[in-house]
C-alpha cells in the first residue's frame, strides 16, 4: 500500500526507506512525526504500520500538503494522519497545540524533494531557466534573487564556502557582484552564465549543483531550522523513542551527529559529578548509506547518510 507514491508518479522517491522504517522501530499504537513530508513516501510507509497510532507530518510547501491530503482520503487509516503546513522548526509548538506531550519516533529526510528539483519554475536547479526563487514556502518573500543581488561579496563567499563547500567561493562572489553592477541577476540561466566560467569542465555540473544548494540552504534558513528541530526532539521523544535522520550535506550530518552523541547541536558532552556522560541518546548501529542498487534506482540517494539514536 505505502509504495503508491513511488508507483503512481515521480513526485518523490523515498531514500533509504526500509532502513528508516526499521530504525523507527514502529509500534502500532505509537505516535510518530515525519518532519519532512515531501511526496509522502516515508509518511505513507509509517502509516501502514499503525493501528491506533498517530502520525503527524510537516511540510511548509502547500503543494506537498495538497497532494498528500488527496492520498490520505484514499487510505483506510487516513484519519490517523495529521498534515501540518509549517516549517519543522515549530514542531514543539504544534505538538503542544495537538496536546501531544511525547512521541515514539521522529523521522527527518533533509534532502530537497524530487518535485522541487523537477519543477523548473521553482528555480531550484541550474538545468532549466527560471526565476531565482528557491523558496520552500511560497508564501515567504525572501528569494534566491534577493541573496544574489543584495548580499555583500563577503556574505556570498561565506555562503558558497560553508554551504556549498566550493573552493572558488571568493571568485564566484566577485563575479556576481561585478555583473550585478550592470544588471540584476534574476534567473537561473543568468546565474549559471556568470558561474560556469569559474568551474572546471570536468566538475562544472557538480559545482553548479553545490552553488545552487548553498543558495537554497540560505534562502530557507535550513541549518538554523534543523538546529531548532533537533533541540526540540530531545524533549519531545519518550524514553525508548527513536530519532532517525537522513542527511545529504556534511554540515547537516555534523549537526545531527553532535546532537545524537552529546544531546546538543554543538557537540559539547556534559558529564555528571562522576565523569559519566549525560547524553540523552544511545546510538543505534552505524551510519547507513544507500547501496549501489538503490543509487541506480534513485541517484539522489548517492550522498544520503542515515543515523539512528534512541532516547534513554
Amino acid at each position: 500500500m505505502y509504495l503508491c507514491a513511488m508507483e503512481t508518479g515521480s513526485y518523490h522517491i523515498p531514500v533509504l526507506l526500509q532502513p528508516a522504517l526499521e530504525g523507527l522501530n514502529i509500534k502500532r499504537d505509537g505516535t510518530y512525526v515525519d518532519v519532512t513530508l515531501g511526496g509522502g513516501g516515508h509518511s505513507q510507509a509509517i502509516l501502514s504500520f499503525l493501528n491506533d497510532g498517530r502520525l503527524f507530518s510537516f511540510d511548509q510547501d502547500a503543494d506537498a500538503i495538497e497532494k498528500c491530503s488527496s492520498m490520505r482520503e484514499e487510505l483506510p487509516n487516513g484519519r490517523n494522519w495529521t498534515l501540518v503546513r509549517s516549517n519543522f522548526r515549530f514542531m514543539r509548538n504544534w505538538m503542544r497545540y495537538f496536546d501531544v506531550e511525547g512521541v515514539d519516533g521522529i523521522l527527518a529526510d533533509l534532502g530537497v524533494s524530487s518535485h522541487h528539483l523537477d519543477a523548473a519554475e521553482r528555480g531550484f536547479s541550474f538545468r532549466a531557466d527560471a526565476p531565482l526563487d528557491m523558496r520552500m514556502n511560497q508564501s515567504a518573500h525572501f528569494t534566491a534573487a534577493d541573496v544574489i543581488n543584495g548580499y555583500s561579496a563577503e556574505q556570498l563567499t561565506s555562503i558558497f564556502r560553508l554551504y556549498g563547500e566550493l573552493h572558488q567561493a571568493t571568485r564566484m562572489a566577485a563575479a556576481i557582484t561585478k555583473v550585478r553592477t550592470i544588471s540584476a541577476i534574476e534567473t537561473t540561466s543568468q546565474l549559471t552564465e556568470v558561474l560556469s566560467p569559474l568551474m572546471g569542465r570536468d566538475r562544472e555540473k557538480k559545482d553548479l549543483a553545490r552553488a545552487f544548494q548553498a543558495l537554497r540552504i540560505e534562502v530557507n534558513g535550513e541549518m538554523e531550522a534543523l538546529r531548532q528541530m533537533l533541540t526540540a526532539a530531545v524533549d519531545l521523544l519518550r524514553p525508548g523513542g527513536r530519532l532517525v535522520v537522513i542527511a545529504y550535506h556534511s554540515l547537516e550530518d555534523r549537526i545531527v551527529k553532535n546532537l545524537m552523541r552529546a544531546g546538543n547541536v554543538e557537540g559539547q558532552v556534559v558529564q555528571d559529578i562522576y565523569g559519566r556522560s549525560k547524553a540523552p541518546f544511545k546510538l543505534i548501529g552505524k551510519p547507513i548509506v544507500a547501496d549501489e542498487e538503490e543509487i541506480q534506482r534513485n541517484p539522489r540517494g548517492r550522498s544520503a547518510r542515515l543515523r539512528i539514536a534512541e532516547k534513554l
